[in-house]
């Protein structure tokens, strides 16, 4: 496409725009009516362990890097194209699920927005997935509230909106408290019949905060749930500045449901049907497979969430991916620039990727636990990034990359272990995206043990969820004319370029070998955070 078509383009908004807040960078992305990527913008972040002992990203920090990203697309845009930015055919925002924010009726943040990373919430999970006879992980917007309430905390009486990252920023925006249905779905169980909260647990929670002494009605303070296509406001002219200090954005563009990063990572990989899974991996990681039946029992490994269309899905949530393997890789950048070697980041990562390949079947019986923060699905409270090897084992560069490697998903096969062997859940093939995916062939191999079936990278899978979101925005011009599993098969993947990686016996058998040593030496996690 010429430079003139695409200034065409531009100019007569024929263009969708997604902006992801992940948990370690801010990115969006604008794309064109055939889904092709125009330009794009980010800002890095990271959270922060507050006086008050919680991880969170601070109220001005949350703008600022909205405000960085975007300034960087319109930027590319201007450079690319001579054409300066105004507005687009639609806007979708999406962020990190679950968490906790809490505000008052002036709207204002009664206590710092507490990530998902937050274990705090252990006794309000056990209670609440009894009451329930449904799990609530720790995550979990309502399990935060509730911990709340056990822990008398004081800011809990001035509630009068709950909401996520996501639907915080599309409120200020638009004015309008809404979220999509698979964000809502990390904040409190969705009937995926009704498309709404389940009736009887809101009863239910209510009835049980009481007698704590709490008259607080939790639907009223949730947010009102759109599945995806539905019109969820338009920008407002204040909401405008916010994104673009600079005023060049104008309002009334419509937007889409905001979303969560699994909703978006379920969209980025055509994974929206009965049957599909998919696996979007970044510093945390979701493995999710949509059910055509219900579990037969409830695990505390297994979260039930929707699509962004509200079909009921299966879970396996991990609270650490790739954060470990990003800071060693960082190190090795930093070893190059004290050498006066210079080294781009993208080669690097490729290099120290496919040398993995020369890695020994044990990895050098080294197991990597790169847990910065606790993960459930271990019984690991308190995470501590650790390296523990034989010295029998050959330490080397690929044995030390296989490992870290390993480590990326190791946490999730527990859960899918789970969904393999006791609900026999079959699976043809999963879909993935993320960066750790960007070097062909190397993570899905990995992955591919972990799903037991073939793992399929297409070319959009380092644009992640900030692209799922800019689908998920040009959906809204066609909602009424074909379901989102329908739009995503004939629209937007019918040409899609990608890559399949079948499952190997050999890499399997090595896999279970290093899960095997990872379990056994899982008690190493506890000693450390008792002295660490």
């Amino acid at each position: 496409m010429t430079k003139e078509a695409m200034k065409q383009i531009l100019a007569n908004r024929e263009t969708s725009l997604g902006i992801e807040l992940g948990s370690t960078r801010v990115k969006a992305v604008l794309i064109n009516k055939k889904f092709q990527v125009i330009a794009s913008g980010e800002s890095q972040w990271e959270n922060e362990l507050s006086d008050a002992g919680f991880w969170t990203y601070s109220e001005d920090l949350i703008w600022q890097k909205l405000q960085e990203a975007y300034a960087q697309l319109k930027a590319a845009v201007k450079e690319q194209y001579q054409h300066d930015l105004t507005g687009f055919g639609s806007l979708g925002f999406s962020a990190m699920m679950h968490g906790y924010i809490a505000l008052d009726k002036s709207g204002e943040l009664l206590v710092p927005f507490r990530t998902w990373r937050n274990g705090n919430t252990d006794q309000a999970t056990k209670v609440l997935s009894e009451l329930f006879s449904f799990n609530i992980p720790h995550r979990w917007s309502v399990a935060h509230l509730y911990q709340a309430m056990l822990d008398k905390e004081r800011h809990v009486v001035d509630i009068d909106q709950l909401t996520t990252l996501a639907g915080y920023v599309h409120w200020k925006l638009t004015g309008k408290r809404v979220l999509g249905i698979g964000d809502a779905s990390g904040m409190f169980p969705i009937d995926s019949q009704s498309k709404q909260y389940k009736r009887d647990m809101l009863t239910a929670f209510n009835q049980t905060i009481s007698q704590l002494g709490y008259a607080l009605n939790i639907e009223a303070i949730l947010p009102k749930v759109l599945v995806a296509g539905e019109a969820a406001g338009q920008l407002t002219s204040s909401g405008a500045r916010l994104l673009d200090p600079s005023g060049q954005l104008e309002a009334g563009i419509p937007l889409a449901p905001p979303e969560g990063d699994a909703g978006t990572g379920m969209v980025a990989t055509n994974a929206v049907e009965e049957g599909t899974a998919n696996v979007s991996a970044g510093t945390s990681a979701f493995a999710m497979v949509v059910l055509d039946k219900e579990l037969k029992a409830v695990y505390p490994e297994i979260d039930i969430v929707t699509t962004p269309a509200g079909a009921d899905v299966a879970m396996v949530h991990i609270n650490n991916c790739t954060s470990e393997i990003n800071y060693w890789l960082s190190m090795f950048e930093e070893v190059f620039e004290t050498m006066g070697v210079e080294v781009s980041t993208n080669d690097l990562y490729e290099k120290l990727f496919n040398k993995s390949q020369e890695a020994d079947a044990d990895a050098g019986q080294m197991v990597i636990y790169g847990f910065h923060s606790g993960e459930n699905s271990v019984q690991v409270e308190h995470g501590r990034p650790m390296l523990v090897r034989n010295p029998n084992g050959r330490f080397n560069l690929a044995n030390f990359m296989q490992a870290n490697l390993n480590s990326a998903f190791a946490s999730m096969k527990f859960g899918m272990n789970i969904l393999l062997e006791k609900e026999n859940i079959q699976i043809s093939n999963t879909v993935a995206h993320g960066g750790i995916f960007k070097t062909p062939l190397i993570a899905q191999k990995v992955l591919a043990s972990v799903m037991q079936s073939s793992v399929t990278v297409m070319e959009t899978a380092g644009e992640g969820g900030a692209w799922g979101m800019a689908v998920l925005a040009a959906y809204l011009h066609a909602n009424g004319k074909l379901d989102l599993a329908a739009y995503l098969n004939q629209e937007v993947f019918q040409t899609a370029q990608s890559v399949t990686v079948a499952v190997d016996v050999a890499d399997t058998k090595a896999y279970v070998d290093y899960i095997d040593a990872f379990e056994k030496a899982l008690p190493l996690q506890q000693t450390a955070a008792k002295y660490l």
